[in-house]
């Protein structure tokens, strides 16, 4: 099983930076692994995004992997983003894993399941510099269990 998982996560990570490296829009992209697959209520998901492009609007997305043992249908994340002035915006994102059926969203291969949901859509930093984003989940239980992967992606959005 550990096998076909570190095959999976690195066929996806292959896949992933095939497709954002043939993309001109492409800014950040990373994937952190949530350890056993369980992310405590106190552990921090930390990503720093050297931002320069104060010009064009963006849009962030948060990447969250589940595999088909989560027992919930959402997940609940408090986003505080910190940009290079030390301002600081708290955020509450709702993300819906499944249907109200129980079917599962996202792309799929075995019992995992991939989603990306828009956090901010056409966004313009407003200064260069070291932005910070960090992820809590916000589901008051001590030890959520089968969420295996947490991410962000930034992209410049495509002006027509």
């Amino acid at each position: 099983m550990k096998r076909i998982r570190i095959l999976s996560v690195f066929l996806f990570a292959s896949f992933v930076f095939v497709l954002g490296s043939c993309n001109p829009n492409h800014v950040f992209e990373q994937n952190i692994e949530i350890d056993d697959f369980a992310w405590n209520k106190d552990s921090i998901i930390k990503f720093e995004v050297d931002v320069s492009d104060t010009i064009n609007p963006h849009n962030i997305y948060v990447n969250v992997r589940n595999t088909s043992r989560y027992k919930m249908q959402n997940l609940f994340l408090f986003i505080k983003t910190t940009s290079p002035n030390g301002s600081e915006l708290c955020d509450t994102l709702e993300c819906y894993l499944a249907d109200e059926r129980g079917k599962w969203t996202g792309s799929g291969w075995g019992d995992i399941y991939d989603n990306q949901f828009i956090y901010k859509r056409n966004i313009r930093f407003p200064i260069s510099g070291i932005y910070t984003f960090e992820y809590t989940q916000g589901m008051r239980i001590d030890e959520l269990e089968y969420i295996s992967d947490i991410g962000l992606k930034i992209e410049k959005v495509e002006i027509r």
